[in-house]
């Protein structure tokens, strides 16, 4: 199965890389871009951009960014209306609740303990910083394997006390039902 893809930075992408490795290692990932990032131009972009998926073969398309100040659920509201009607069915919408290093950081524990770092550190509004202090993210050296690791071994049952993450799981795993990936039941005991 090919599952297609846009997403807005490079930890985002990573992040969906760990989450594809960890929920459906048989699925081939297939990148799709935004040329900007304005409200107006996704508006015009992720219908061309579903297209192109499409075109190259994608059975199923996720789009993921960030909330970053704003109301994540709005946010997801208006992104989601971009959206053809003819190809709601094959795209789900991820919106971050400010960033993706929030779903990464929600279980401040374990990322402490990862990290080799406090947890108080990562109790933050935004652990972004802290986050790619942590991990040697920089500039030259986004760490995408290491953060794809992490993802793929994060505890992802806590994950779910961040709503946006959430809502994105809930997606995910009620279109994995269709599509034959058997994502993980975070809610069993």
């Amino acid at each position: 199965m090919k599952v297609g893809y846009c997403v807005e930075g490079s930890t985002d992408r990573v992040a969906l890389r760990g989450l594809q490795q960890r929920w459906c290692p048989q699925a081939q990932l297939v990148e799709g871009s935004f040329r900007g990032t304005s409200g107006l131009s996704q508006r015009r972009e992720i219908p061309k951009i579903c297209v192109e998926l499409l075109a190259r073969g994608a059975e199923l398309i996720v789009f993921l960014r960030d909330a970053n100040d704003e109301n994540w659920r709005q946010v997801l509201k208006t992104y989601e209306g971009h959206c053809r009607a003819d190809h709601q069915h094959l795209a789900i919408f991820g919106v971050c609740d400010r960033n993706v290093e929030c779903w990464c950081c929600t279980d401040a524990d374990w990322i402490g303990k990862e990290t080799g770092r406090q947890p108080s550190e990562f109790r933050v509004a935004d652990p972004k910083g802290v986050f790619e202090e942590a991990m040697g993210v920089t500039r030259w050296d986004r760490k995408e394997e290491e953060v794809a690791a992490l993802v793929q071994r994060a505890p992802l049952r806590n994950w779910l006390g961040n709503s946006s993450f959430e809502q994105f799981y809930e997606r995910i795993r009620d279109k994995s039902k269709e599509r034959g990936c058997q994502v993980e039941n975070l809610r069993a005991s």
